[in-house]
């Protein structure tokens, strides 16, 4: 099975001149391997992939949590002077509006240069930012490396689970999504750690010392993804680089499964070219625009139900929940970042055993009823500010995160990334992040004002926003665990519908329609 070497450098007729950012690196057996020579699968190595590319997600989580205890801080708030609630507001939501835009630039980086390179850009676009940020002496220069470090996070957080996805096999998926996902919980508890110790630091520039710590893992991340990450196999066999392809699935599954995963996916992939057009608009029309709508939806509705709400501004929360002193307020935030930390473990060992439905359901009754605790006890404390028993506030939002994270933290990923077939896969996975981003944007920037008109009816709104949820859940989405990516266009009915002439064998249409009664009785 060694590779033609001229295969290493095949294009497509219709793709542009190559340039140097674009992933070309040939990839050959190991000159230790005999032609004809078995190979075992290597799951280890996949979750060393995993685990490298998953510091990304660290950043992530890292981002998402860092400002919250920064701007409820006196020292920040007498050096920066913030106008009101709504430059607060738009500080912390700055990260988001850049992760917009960082995620729109997923599928036109990682489509063209490989998944890998578009990540190792992202982090140096991350490093950027958190330079930006750790040094700025104005609240401008601080937004500005906000929405750079945004663009790198909004790449990454997109490009992260496509890639894992595209490279695990399909009983490991969920696994390898919620080992990210462990990671970004990660990300979130370091923050917490870093901003609480800084704090105690009696220098008003105490915060830049936790904004520019993610500079070294930001440098380590962009490098590796460079020269050690291996390419996806499916975006190998996207441009025509079949035997790097294969030499790919070899060291991941081992040489059998390799040689039927490559089939499958030569097979949709031929099916794909004779009867897609996948351009932007296509997303949004018939079949496509359904799986579109679901990743888009699961994602929307991941942030819009609150997470980021008690994330960002958790300080506050235990402040209007009667918690008054400052470390108190600061210890008990940190508190949530261990939880998500700890929490975060659970789905690696049991996410894939139930349908991906199942865990969404349950996990959104439980984040409803958080959400419903939050607002009692919150009214409560407005009523008796002195009462010794505002403290059992702080188990509200420990709850949520624990049915958050064994539900929306690692459901939403896992399903916006596997459910769009390989040659839309980039384009809806970016769709599908800015979603998510456009969602946190909201939270972040409108959760300060709402809160200031209608104190704890806020999380009275985000409990009814978790009903919505679950009718989305229960009624729209179709089961996908255990699939292949590859068995994808027929579980949603796109090798029926997108059709042009003789492009799809006469079959096609009633595998689909097992496929997709299947699908739908799960869960």
């Amino acid at each position: 099975m060694a590779p033609n070497p001229s295969d290493q450098y095949t294009s497509l007729p219709d793709e542009d001149e190559e340039s140097w950012l674009k992933q070309s690196k040939p990839i050959r057996p190991p000159l230790n391997i005999r032609d004809g020579h078995v190979r075992l699968p290597n799951e280890k190595y996949v979750y060393q992939l995993t685990a490298f590319v998953s510091i990304g997600a660290f950043l992530f989580g890292y981002d998402q949590g860092v400002m919250g205890m920064i701007v409820a801080d006196a020292r920040w708030k007498d050096l920066m002077r913030p106008r009101n609630s709504w430059v607060t507001g738009a500080i912390i939501s700055l990260l988001d509006l850049g992760s917009l835009l960082g995620a729109l630039l997923l599928a036109p980086l990682a489509d063209p240069l490989g998944r890998e390179r578009a990540l190792s850009l992202s982090g140096t676009l991350a490093l950027i930012g958190a330079l930006l940020q750790a040094a700025a002496p104005s609240l401008f220069l601080l937004g500005l490396g906000r929405v750079v470090l945004g663009i790198g996070v909004g790449v990454a957080s997109g490009g992260v689970p496509l890639y894992v996805a595209e490279i695990a096999p399909a009983h490991l998926r969920g696994r390898v999504v919620a080992l990210e996902q462990m990671v970004l919980c990660g990300g979130e508890l370091v923050a917490f750690v870093a901003d609480w110790g800084f704090a105690r630091w009696d220098w008003e520039g105490w915060w830049r010392v936790p904004l520019g710590l993610q500079v070294l893992p930001a440098a380590v991340w962009a490098v590796g993804c460079w020269g050690w990450v291996l390419p996806s196999p499916r975006w190998l066999v996207g441009q025509g680089r079949r035997e790097c392809a294969r030499e790919v699935l070899v060291r991941l599954r081992g040489s059998v499964r390799a040689e039927e995963e490559m089939r499958e996916i030569e097979r949709e992939q031929e099916w794909e070219r004779g009867v897609m057009q996948v351009g932007w608009g296509e997303m949004f029309r018939g079949a496509v625009g359904r799986v579109t709508a679901l990743g888009m939806g699961v994602q929307f509705f991941q942030q819009i139900t609150g997470t980021n709400s008690i994330l960002y501004y958790a300080p506050t929360l235990f402040e209007k929940g009667g918690i008054r002193r400052a470390p108190t307020r600061n210890l008990a935030t940190g508190g949530i970042g261990l939880v998500l930390f700890a929490t975060s473990w659970i789905p690696i060992f049991i996410f894939d055993r139930l349908p991906r439905r199942t865990w969404l359901q349950l996990g959104t009754l439980g984040m409803m009823f958080s959400m419903l605790g939050i607002a009692a006890l919150q009214s409560h404390a407005e009523q008796h500010p002195d009462d010794p028993a505002n403290f059992s506030i702080v188990m509200f939002p420990y709850l949520f995160y624990v049915f958050f994270n064994l539900s929306w933290a690692v459901g939403s990923w896992t399903y916006a990334a596997e459910i769009f077939p390989l040659g839309m896969r980039a384009k809806g996975s970016a769709l599908s992040t800015m979603s998510l981003w456009g969602a946190c944007w909201v939270v972040a920037q409108a959760t300060p004002v709402v809160e200031e008109r209608v104190g704890w009816g806020l999380y009275i709104i985000y409990a009814g926003i978790c009903v919505v949820a679950l009718v989305f859940v229960r009624y729209a989405m179709v089961e996908t665990r255990g699939r292949t990516l590859e068995e994808m266009s027929h579980i949603f009915g796109i090798n029926r519908k997108l059709v042009s002439g003789d492009g799809v064998p006469a079959d096609s249409e009633d595998e689909e329609g097992d496929d997709t009664k299947d699908s739908d009785s799960e869960g």
